[in-house]
């Protein structure tokens, strides 16, 4: 609930209500946002077979040096919790595209690596899930647009990502 309710007797304090505006874009964002994330998940499993959220993972373990990160490392760059990750590795390991080591430098660490047949099942899908970016956000916007669009994005990120916060990977 974003709007002010009825009035309730003898009331807290009263929080800061949306105005019909900000509820409007509240919304608008909601929107936009459950449709996007459906759209590239549908998107990359028709044509991967594995939901958005693995393909995230792929691609950070690509763009790591030797195609390797620390498992801890890798859920702060997804944004998700170690167990949710901890998951996804697994169903990923039996597709065959990562591996886990042990950590050379601590023993009690482990690291994911991307296979070769990974990084091939991952060089195969990006052509189609950039076409469904594109088609889905850039060819909508225009370029000022997707610039005011990225750094209202990177504003709502550090406002939820506060020193020593609440935040996914750390629970």
């Amino acid at each position: 609930m974003t709007k002010r309710p009825p009035a309730a007797p003898e009331a807290a304090a009263e929080p800061r209500w949306l105005t019909d505006a900000e509820q409007e874009t509240w919304r608008a964002y909601q929107h936009a946002s459950t449709l996007l994330e459906d759209y590239l998940d549908r998107q990359l499993q028709r044509d991967a077979g594995m939901p958005h959220v693995y393909y995230g993972l792929l691609v950070q373990l690509s763009e790591a040096p030797r195609r390797r990160m620390r498992m801890t490392e890798l859920a702060q760059h997804a944004k998700i919790t170690r167990s949710r990750l901890s998951h996804a590795v697994a169903r990923l390991e039996k597709n065959g595209w990562v591996r886990r080591e042990e950590c050379p430098s601590d023993k009690r660490g482990q690291l994911a690596v991307l296979t070769d047949e990974g990084f091939a099942m991952l060089s195969a899908s990006a052509p189609g899930h950039v076409d469904a970016v594109r088609a889905a956000i850039f060819d909508r916007l225009t370029p000022e647009q997707a610039a005011h669009f990225g750094e209202i994005c990177r504003i709502i990120a550090t406002g939820l990502e506060p020193a020593g916060g609440d935040v996914p990977w750390l629970r």
